[in-house]
């Protein structure tokens, strides 16, 4: 490699670099209102009133999990942690497959960012095809514990 193909490497780099600072600080603010406003709902809602959203049948369920899923978006891990409270609370499978679902696939908190990022027209797309699938897959997912069990 010759010295003037290193020099442009390294000024292609600095380049994407400096590019890449920009756009991390420009969606900043953005990404901490978000993470703001999932603390105080998660401050706020407790596990024992989102169970009392639950069990009133089958669909029922399947669209409050994932309309509360949604709201409440945050890291998978947590929403593993919450669905076991709400299951000790009686909740359907339905609802919890579509609640840790949804909790991680969509983020209705965070579509001005996604929007900004991404461009609106994808995170619209995204969202009502992860929309649809997170209801369909719980549905699948529990109706296939039903058969084998």
């Amino acid at each position: 490699m010759t010295n003037k193909q290193n020099q442009n490497q390294q000024m292609s780099f600095k380049k994407a670099f400096i590019n890449s600072a920009k756009s991390f600080l420009s969606i900043m603010p953005m990404m901490i209102a978000i993470v703001g406003i999932v603390g105080i709902f998660q401050s706020y809602v407790t596990p024992k009133f989102i169970s009392s959203l639950f069990g009133y049948g089958s669909l029922s369920d399947i669209l409050t999990g994932t309309f509360i899923g949604a709201i409440a978006n945050g890291h998978g891990s947590i929403s593993f942690i919450i669905a076991d409270g709400l299951k000790q609370q009686g909740v359907s499978l339905y609802a919890l497959s579509t609640f840790t679902l949804a909790w991680v696939t969509l983020g209705f908190v965070q579509l001005p960012a996604e929007a900004s990022v991404f461009g609106l027209k994808f995170t619209i797309i995204r969202n009502i095809l992860a929309f649809i699938s997170t209801m369909l897959i719980a549905y699948l997912t529990i109706t296939t514990i039903g058969f084998l069990g």
